[in-house]
């Protein structure tokens, strides 16, 4: 699943994007070129036309490759085109030149050249002075996916559309996350705490029961007492547990920070923490992440048996990224009804999204994308 936004790309990646994209672009620029200037002046002899049709070939063979390109170095959420299909060569030829992609991609690539030159003398200097990397090169590719996607991307009304297809999916999966979580809830409160409670009420029963008598045994009285007692400490602490199951305390009192370090405090396998945002999230953005995490260490440690796990929280723009990575043996995915299925259903909610990479023999990366707004 893409979002529709370009996000803000890393530094290096952007500066490498610059400097490794000129040399293709003017192939790009120069076979296009020739190919339209000769296919146009010779189609009154027929001879064009063939021209023509390679040049629209190549336009969407070389526009393709663009986006493969943008998703990779610049992270922009372009999808695989859609383009409209005839019958035989001729016919699929005159349905490519009505359709409107063919000419937004024409339109890119003869765009692009002439930025590309520019964008080659940032990358170099970028890459000799740093302070110029840091601030620079990254807005530069932001703005380049940003023509990327207005180009090379679906029309509007297609986002739009894509968007809201997307909402109304992630919502039912709100909706469902909602109702196994209050299953949860109420099955762990009928197992657990109820259950405590019905024992502490009948062991003061049979206290009381003893104490109407004519000679209560002190020590019978005793033992009931210290095993009500026990049952509703016992109680007392799986009412918080499940509290803390719905919303962490510490999340709330003192941030990710502190409530994500108190989650590797009690992991069995050695868990580093880094997050990085320079003020708090919305609390429904904290929560997920809180819970995202914390099912991915649980499921690192069952599971992938890691040594080393370690957790980045950051802030992308206007995108909160938690990524949690394990040294255990891979081989993870999301499964229909699985722990991660689950972690994709509650951040569908926010239109949040989870991916999972894990080849087999590891490392495993669980990356939530949770969009925000401060």
């Amino acid at each position: 699943m893409m979002h529709e936004d370009q996000p803000w790309p890393g530094t290096w990646r952007t500066i490498a994007y610059q400097l490794l994209t000129l040399p293709v672009r003017i192939v790009e620029f120069v076979v296009l070129l020739v190919l339209l200037v000769a296919g146009i002046a010779t189609t009154i002899v027929w001879v064009g036309i063939p021209l023509l049709m390679l040049a629209t070939t190549l336009t969407h063979r070389f526009a393709d490759f663009e986006r493969r390109s943008l998703r990779r170095w610049l992270r922009t959420p372009l999808p695989d085109a859609i383009r409209n299909r005839g019958d035989g060569p001729v016919r699929n030829w005159f349905a490519q030149l009505t359709d409107a992609t063919t000419w937004r991609d024409l339109a890119y690539l003869l765009i692009t050249t002439p930025l590309a030159i520019v964008e080659f003398v940032l990358g170099v200097v970028s890459a000799i002075i740093v302070p110029l990397a840091l601030t620079v090169a990254p807005g530069v590719g932001w703005l380049h996916g940003k023509l990327a996607l207005t180009l090379l991307g679906p029309p509007r009304a297609e986002r739009l559309e894509a968007k809201a297809t997307r909402l109304q999916a992630s919502r039912a999966r709100g909706v469902d996350a909602a109702e196994n979580e209050r299953r949860r809830i109420e099955r762990d409160l009928h197992d657990g705490a109820q259950q405590r409670l019905v024992s502490v009420a009948m062991t003061v029963g049979r206290a009381k029961a003893k104490i109407g008598g004519t000679e209560p045994d002190t020590a019978e009285l005793q033992k009931l007492l210290d095993e009500a007692h026990t049952d509703a400490k016992l109680a007392v602490s799986e009412l918080r547990d499940l509290a803390r199951g719905i919303y962490p305390a510490v999340l709330g009192d003192r941030g990710l920070d502190a409530a994500l370090s108190a989650l590797a405090a009690k992991s069995p396998v050695p868990v580093s923490v880094s997050v990085d945002i320079d003020q708090r999230p919305p609390a429904a953005v904290e929560s997920t992440t809180y819970f995202v995490v914390g099912e991915t260490l649980t499921n690192a440690a069952k599971y992938a048996d890691a040594s080393d796990i370690r957790v980045d929280v950051r802030r992308d723009g206007d995108t909160v990224i938690a990524e949690v990575t394990d040294d255990g043996h891979g081989g993870a995915e999301i499964r229909p009804g699985g722990g991660l299925a689950g972690l994709a259903d509650r951040a569908a909610t926010i239109d949040g999204v989870v991916s999972v990479v894990s080849p087999a023999g590891g490392p495993t990366v669980v990356r939530a994308e949770l969009p925000c707004s401060w």
